[in-house]
C-alpha cells in the first residue's frame, strides 16, 4: 500500500504544480512544445477529410503505410534478427583488442563506426528525433562529440580517478580492485541504513569516469538552466507576470489563446490549489505512516514539493522550445543526501516527490498545450487527465508487480542471458543513485570524505558559462547563429551515458539531423506534410509490434530464436574490460 501510495502521490503532486506555470508554459505563444507538433499532426491525419491529389498520399494514407512497414519491420530486430538494433563493426574485426572494442561498442563504448537498423534504438531513450527542432539537435550532439570523443577519453587514458581500474562507460559501483562494490555488505539489514565502520573497512566506492561525468555534467546543466532562462526569457515571464494580475483582460495576440478564450471557461485556479493541498497532505499520510518504511518525514515532502515548484519552470522553458529538458534527480539527492545520510529509501522518495512530481507537472502542461492547439474545452481535459493519471498510475503498479513475479533474474545482468531485454539499465543507474546519494552520502562521496569533491566547481560554471554567449549574440547579431548555441543543451546533452548508448546518439543525431536540416532546407513542402505524421506511425508500429511480441512470446513462454543473430548484443565482450596492469577482472585478459 505504501508503495502503490507513492506511485499515485508522486503523479498528483505535479499537476497541482501545474497549475502555478500554465499561464506561462501554456497561454505563453512563445511556448510551442514541439514535441506535441507530431501528435497534432497524427490528429489531423486521422480526423480531417482530405482529397487525395493525383499521384500522392493523403496525410492518413501516409500514415497507415508507414505504420504497417514499421509495424512489420520490427518483427525482425523485435523477435527474428535483435543483432541488428546494434551492429559495432569493430568488434567484429578485432576480437580479441580490448581497446578497439572500447572505442567500437555502440552499447558498451565509445560506438565509432556502430550503427543500428532499428527505429527503437533511434528513439528509444531520446525520443523520436522528428520532433526536436535542428537546433537542438546540433547542440545536442555538439555535446556528445565533446563529452564522448574528446573529454572521456582524454580522463580515461591518462587515468583521471583510477579510470583505467573501471569500464570505459559503466553505471555500476566499483571497489578500488575494479570488481563491482558489494553494497549488502555496508548495509545495515535491520535498519537499512549505512555501516559506517564496514564501509570504512571495505573501502570508498569508486565510480566510472563515465559516471563522474554524469552527475559533474549534472551540476553544471541545472545552474545553467536558470542562467540560460533569466538571460533569453527573462523578459518575456516578467511581462506575462504582471498581466496576471488581471488575468483575462489584458490584450491576447495568440490566435489559439484568442479562440480558446472565445469559447470556453478556463480551469479555475483553485482546482489545482486544492488538488495540491490534498494530494501534499495525501503524501505525508504515506510518508509518516506504514511505520515510517520510507524513512522520509514530513517536511521532506514539503521540502521535495518546494524544488520541484523552483525548477519547473526553468526547465519547463527549456523543454517547450527545445523539447530537451533537464531533470532535477541529482540535485534532489544531493540536498536529502546531505540532510539525511545513510538513509537510501529517505532518499528515493525525497527524489520521487521532487523530480517525478516536476516530470508530471510538464507532462500535464505538455498536454494542457496539445489541448490548446486542438482546442479541447480545457476543464474537459483536466478532468480526464486527472483520471487518466489515476487509472494509468494503478495499471502500471499492477504490470510492474505482475514482471517483477514473473520475469526470473529480472534487473540482474550478472544472471540473465545475453542480449535479455530485461535488464533495466535505467532502473540500475536509479538504484546506483540511490546507493551513492541515500546509503553513502554526498558527503563521503562528493564532499570531503569522497573521492569526487572537485566535481563540485561545475556548480559555478554552469552559472557562469551562459553569459559570455548571450553577450556575444547580443554584440553580433548579424550572426544569427549566435542565438542558437544553448548552454544547458550543450552541458547536458550528451551526459545522459549511461544509461543511454552511444549508438543511441549516432543514430539519432543522423535521422534528426538528415529529416530536419537538410530535408526540412531542400524539401520544405514534403517535411511539413509528412514528417510529424511518419515519426508517430513510425513511434506506433514499433509500439504495437513490441506488445505484440511480448503478449504473443515473451510473457510466461520465453520463445526465442536460437542462433548468433537472435541476441541483441553487439558483441563487444572485452569493452567493459578495464586496462589498468595486473587487474583481475572474471572474463577480461589482464594487462601486463
Amino acid at each position: 500500500m505504501a508503495a502503490f501510495l507513492l506511485v499515485q502521490t508522486t503523479q498528483l503532486l505535479g499537476y497541482g504544480l501545474a497549475g502555478i506555470f500554465r499561464k506561462y508554459l501554456v497561454d505563453s505563444p512563445y511556448m510551442w512544445w514541439p514535441g506535441n507538433l507530431v501528435q497534432v499532426s497524427l490528429f489531423k491525419a486521422l480526423n480531417h477529410k482530405e482529397k487525395r491529389k493525383k499521384g500522392t498520399l493523403t496525410r492518413l494514407q501516409f500514415f497507415l503505410t508507414v505504420f504497417i512497414i514499421s509495424f512489420a519491420y520490427y518483427a525482425v530486430p523485435g523477435f527474428l534478427f535483435p543483432a541488428i538494433s546494434t551492429i559495432s563493426v569493430l568488434c567484429l574485426v578485432y576480437k580479441k583488442s580490448v581497446t578497439m572494442q572500447q572505442i567500437g561498442s555502440g552499447l558498451h563504448g565509445l560506438g565509432i563506426a556502430s550503427f543500428g537498423l532499428d527505429w527503437s534504438t533511434v528513439a528509444g531513450f531520446l525520443g523520436s528525433p522528428l520532433a526536436s527542432p535542428a537546433s537542438a539537435i546540433i547542440n545536442t550532439m555538439i555535446s556528445f562529440f565533446l563529452i564522448i570523443y574528446v573529454v572521456l577519453p582524454l580522463g580515461y587514458w591518462t587515468n583521471t580517478y583510477k579510470a583505467k581500474h573501471f569500464p570505459l562507460i559503466s553505471a555500476n559501483l566499483f571497489d578500488s580492485s575494479g570488481k563491482i562494490y558489494n553494497t549488502t555488505r555496508i548495509i545495515n539489514a535491520n535498519s537499512f541504513t549505512l555501516n559506517i565502520h564496514e564501509e570504512e573497512r571495505y573501502g570508498r566506492m569508486n565510480l566510472s569516469l563515465s559516471f563522474a561525468l554524469v552527475y559533474a555534467l549534472s551540476f553544471a546543466s541545472l545552474t545553467a538552466s536558470f542562467t540560460h532562462v533569466a538571460l533569453h526569457n527573462g523578459k518575456d515571464i516578467w511581462k506575462m507576470w504582471q498581466n496576471t494580475k488581471e488575468y483575462g483582460k489584458e490584450k491576447v495576440d495568440d490566435v489559439h489563446m484568442r479562440l480558446m478564450k472565445r469559447n470556453y471557461e478556463p480551469v479555475p485556479q483553485w482546482w489545482f490549489y486544492l488538488l495540491l493541498f490534498l494530494v501534499i497532505g495525501l503524501s505525508i499520510i504515506t510518508c509518516e505512516g506504514f511505520n515510517g518504511q520510507l524513512q522520509l518525514p514530513w517536511w521532506g515532502v514539503l521540502f521535495a514539493a518546494g524544488i520541484a515548484l523552483l525548477f519547473t519552470l526553468p526547465i519547463g522553458v527549456i523543454l517547450a522550445t527545445t523539447n530537451q529538458g533537464n531533470g532535477i534527480n541529482v540535485i534532489t539527492e544531493y540536498i536529502v543526501g546531505l540532510i539525511l545520510p545513510g538513509k537510501p529509501l529517505a532518499n528515493v522518495a525525497f527524489k520521487a516527490y521532487g523530480t517525478i512530481s516536476m516530470g508530471s507537472a510538464l507532462y500535464l502542461l505538455s498536454d494542457l498545450n496539445l489541448g490548446h492547439y486542438m482546442k479541447i474545452p480545457p476543464k474537459a481535459m483536466f478532468i480526464s487527465q486527472l483520471a487518466g493519471t489515476i487509472i494509468n498510475s494503478s495499471v502500471s503498479f499492477a504490470a510492474a508487480w505482475l514482471l517483477l513475479n514473473s520475469i526470473t533474474h529480472i534487473c540482474d545482468p550478472s544472471k540473465l542471458p545475453p542480449g535479455s531485454p530485461w535488464t533495466c539499465p535505467g532502473y540500475d543507474v536509479f538504484y546506483n543513485a540511490s546507493i551513492i546519494w541515500g546509503l553513502v552520502g554526498p558527503m563521503r562521496m562528493f564532499g570531503k570524505l569522497g573521492h569526487y569533491s572537485a566535481l563540485n566547481i561545475f556548480f559555478l560554471v554552469g552559472i557562469v558559462l551562459p553569459i559570455p554567449f548571450w553577450f556575444l549574440s547580443k554584440a553580433f547579431p548579424r550572426y544569427k547563429w549566435l542565438k542558437y548555441i544553448h548552454i544547458p543543451l550543450l552541458l547536458s546533452g550528451g551526459s545522459g551515458v549511461p544509461p543511454i548508448h552511444a549508438v543511441n546518439y549516432t543514430m539519432w543525431g543522423a535521422v534528426g539531423i538528415f529529416f530536419n536540416y537538410y530535408i526540412y532546407r531542400r524539401h520544405k513542402n514534403w517535411w511539413a506534410r509528412h514528417t510529424y505524421v511518419m515519426s508517430a506511425a513510425l513511434d506506433a508500429g514499433v509500439a504495437f509490434m513490441g506488445v505484440l511480441i511480448f503478449f504473443a512470446l515473451q510473457l510466461n513462454k520465453n520463445v526465442g530464436i536460437n542462433w548468433w543473430g537472435g541476441v541483441a548484443d553487439d558483441y563487444c565482450p572485452l569493452a567493459s574490460c578495464p586496462t589498468a596492469p595486473r587487474v583481475m577482472v572474471e572474463g577480461c585478459p589482464i594487462i601486463k
